[in-house]
């Protein structure tokens, strides 16, 4: 596992074993695992973005939208 993001409110952890990504939204306490055609999906619309563009803010609320319907909640036990 890398850390490959990491704002105020997200990290985009990279599990490069198994092709997969997972954004983890620390605001909401909720996460999306990106694997197969959705990773590579996410990857080439991350490449897409040059690195002096990504604004935190920005990327943050691209990311938000992503998790909306997909992300699980993080439940403590």
């Amino acid at each position: 596992m890398n850390v490959i993001y990491s704002s105020k409110h997200f990290w985009i952890l990279s599990y490069p074993e198994q092709q997969g990504f997972e954004l983890f939204d620390k605001y909401h306490l909720r996460t999306l695992f990106l694997d197969g055609a959705s990773a590579q999906n996410f990857r080439h619309a991350m490449e897409e973005i040059p690195e002096s563009q990504r604004n935190e803010e920005e990327f943050d609320a691209w990311l938000d939208g992503l998790c909306d319907e997909n992300a699980q909640p993080i439940v403590f036990h």
